[in-house]
């Protein structure tokens, strides 16, 4: 399986298959939205288009990276989202670098987004769906992102079949600049427990399949359950 690892910037094509990593921290919140049972999230393309989804349909929950700001109803955070009852709810999410990427590859065949989280689940939907080239998009800091980078590499090793201590992996996450400012308390609409949130390997039991429907790209958890050729890689 070819795998290749690009930021946003970098995508001159569209990709048949494509893995969006975000995972401090708007992939971890999405998986954590789903956890939380929400049953869709809207994938924003602009403020302004969230606060118009969020004034349509008033029962939707808003979220956004950074401080909490008037019409929205959380922030991009798993350590503020893991309380929140979204049992059957809608949930438009707008964030910096995660939702970006989501849209820049909207058209591929198969969309992911991925985390730390549901990496597992992740790679075993790859070797399902098959195909040999897969694109990461490595949506932090211009695809510089050593948190989403490692989990990035680390997915693609899983879907290949191959073996993969995640400990390595995590320890770059752990270090990254993401990391350290979200500790440090750089960024803002932050818990203390996030960056150990998104450090969680697997924590949750399903894949992040983002489709058009409409004029809108939504993403949806998607069950995996493992397989006996899983359990023998």
């Amino acid at each position: 399986m070819d795998a290749r690892f690009l930021g946003i910037t970098e995508l001159t094509e569209t990709p048949s298959v494509a893995v969006v990593v975000d995972v401090m921290r708007a992939c971890t919140v999405a998986a954590w939205a789903f956890a939380r049972g929400a049953e869709k999230i809207v994938l924003a393309e602009s403020l302004d288009e969230a606060l118009a989804l969020k004034a349509r349909h008033p029962d939707w929950v808003a979220l956004k990276d950074g401080p909490p700001a008037p019409g929205f109803d959380a922030v991009n955070s798993p350590g503020l989202l893991r309380s929140v009852d979204l049992g059957g709810r809608t949930v438009v999410q707008k964030t910096t670098a995660g939702t970006v990427g989501a849209l820049a590859v909207k058209e591929a065949s198969l969309v992911l987004c991925a985390g730390f989280v549901v990496a597992e689940a992740t790679a075993r939907l790859l070797r399902a769906h098959g195909g040999n080239d897969v694109t990461y998009v490595v949506t932090g800091e211009d695809g510089r992102a050593e948190e989403d980078l490692a989990c990035a590499q680390y997915i693609a090793r899983r879907a290949a079949g191959a073996e993969a201590e995640a400990a390595g992996f995590l320890r770059r996450a752990a270090g990254s600049r993401a990391a350290t400012e979200l500790t440090e308390g750089v960024r803002q609409g932050a818990h203390p427990d996030d960056v150990a949130l998104c450090l969680e390997l697997d924590r949750f039991p399903f894949a992040m399949v983002a489709e058009s429907e409409g004029p809108l790209m939504v993403l949806r958890s998607c069950a995996v359950p493992p397989t006996t050729n899983d359990a023998a890689t």
